[in-house]
């Protein structure tokens, strides 16, 4: 199957490496026109621009400030002249030991749930009011198998901001459909990212492939095909749907 995605315009969230970027470059070779978010990694998203050689762009926001959220889909409907899917993946994984001091566990904890959470909550609703002057559009949220089965004692705060994204695009697939909007999360495990590095670099490969049925690590790369299945309309009675992809090490 050859998915066409051309005349889509799309926004991905931390599009400048990993999972992101993946899913970006991905769109953008199957024709959409990509608005590449990135926070820090300017070079990164430029790069995958100039790549393109198209009418993707990229957008700068920090998405930890809500009006930067709110900010950045309006620029992008404003460059591309609309928007039809809206990609959130941006996110954090900050390490919050148990017994560290509660100034330090409350900080984080807020980044997180703003960074994965609530500026996806945000991000949705600027699309939906768009989405709603054209008809309709998807929302694909990049969560983890985290929010179904937890995480460990020290990253409680990145599974709880998943969780709370599953929900969220199940309260949208069913408040929004009659307003052509559809809403799907994919879940992954392990994945080998920047992101999930810091864990890898202290509990070693061997233990985040310990529950995997399968003989490597989950790639960017698996995960990025999904998503521009989701985003061409081909799955749209999926609305409201968890996809895992995490090699079997949680099956639900």
């Amino acid at each position: 199957m050859n998915i066409d995605l051309t005349g889509i315009k799309a926004l991905v969230t931390g599009a400048s490496r990993g999972i992101g970027k993946a899913i970006a470059r991905e769109m953008i070779e199957s024709g959409a026109t990509v608005a590449v978010h990135y926070n820090r990694s300017r070079e990164g998203a430029e790069e995958l621009v100039a790549a393109a050689e198209g009418a993707s762009a990229t957008f700068q926001a920090d998405l930890n400030e809500p009006t930067q959220c709110a900010d950045l889909v309006a620029s992008v409907v404003e460059k591309f002249g609309g928007l039809d899917v809206l990609v959130n993946n941006a996110a954090v994984a900050l390490e919050s030991p148990p017994d560290e001091p509660l100034e330090n566990c409350v900080g984080k904890w807020r980044t997180t749930l703003n960074v994965n959470l609530v500026a996806a909550g945000i991000l949705s609703r600027e699309a939906i009011a768009v989405f709603g002057r054209s008809g309709g559009g998807r929302i694909v949220h990049i969560a983890s198998r985290a929010a179904f089965r937890g995480d460990t004692p020290d990253y409680m705060a990145y599974a709880a901001s998943k969780g709370g994204m599953v929900a969220l695009s199940r309260s949208i697939a069913r408040g929004f459909g009659g307003q052509g909007v559809k809403s799907f999360v994919i879940a992954p495990g392990f994945t080998r990212t920047e992101m999930a590095e810091e864990f890898i670099n202290k509990y070693g490969e061997d233990m985040a492939m310990r529950d995997m049925a399968l003989d490597r690590m989950t790639e960017p790369d698996d995960i990025a095909p999904l998503v521009v299945f989701l985003a061409s309309g081909l799955a749209d009675h999926a609305t409201g749907t968890s996809i895992d992809v995490n090699a079997a090490s949680y099956v639900r």
